[in-house]
């Protein structure tokens, strides 16, 4: 009996021992396991402030249509490169200057048989005094001709101008809509409910107040 009792708590020892050393093996490789994890350099308030800004709604880009439209006043085409519509420049520019010119060489001419039809009046020589078939009718035709050909030029590079103005300010007004998600042009697949005609393809303009 007493060998029984000494070979229990034997075996009671042994087992405790053994339930020891098991549990701290694995408390010790959890503990090295843990120590792998890297620690982030950054703060909480570092973080934070990352998610906030990259959370933060956009700022929309806005023109002044006042400024556009005095820019292209002074200067025809500098409203658009105020708007960053730098392709538009080119085009306002040769359109303003083709007037211009036609308008400068219609006053050239004008001036020349305006000058040949008063001295032909006077009884004075002039340019085209040994051109047969020349006289005061013929040079008063052509002093109006090109008096008019020059009010015309004018009047449409006139028009021109006020143009280039009226596209810089409506360009400023709509620029901050071109960027507005509620105002898109989508492509859609348009069905006929009328015929057996197949769908056919086209765009879709959508805008939401």
């Amino acid at each position: 009996m007493k060998y029984r009792i000494c070979l229990l708590l034997m075996l009671l020892l042994s087992g405790f021992s053994f339930a020891q050393i098991t549990f701290d093996t694995i408390r010790t490789d959890t503990v090295k396991a843990n120590t792998g994890i890297k620690k982030s350099d950054k703060s909480d308030v570092q973080i934070l402030d990352e998610i906030n800004q990259k959370n933060a709604t956009q700022g929309v880009v806005k023109y002044s249509p006042m400024k556009a439209g005095l820019y292209s006043a002074v200067l025809p085409g500098l409203g658009q490169y105020y708007n960053k519509k730098y392709w538009k420049i080119p085009i306002v520019w040769g359109a303003v200057g083709t007037g211009v010119g036609i308008a400068l060489w219609n006053q050239k001419n004008y001036n020349r048989y305006r000058n040949a039809f008063v001295a032909e009046l006077n009884g004075q020589p002039h340019e085209f005094s040994n051109i047969p078939g020349v006289d005061k009718n013929v040079l008063g035709n052509a002093q109006d001709q090109y008096k008019r050909q020059r009010d015309y030029a004018i009047g449409i590079a006139g028009l021109i101008y006020i143009l280039n103005i009226v596209d810089a300010v409506v360009d400023a007004h709509l620029y901050e809509g071109r960027k507005d998600p509620d105002l898109a042009i989508t492509p859609v697949v348009i069905p006929d409910q009328y015929s057996v005609q197949p769908s056919k393809a086209g765009l879709s303009f959508n805008y939401r107040f």
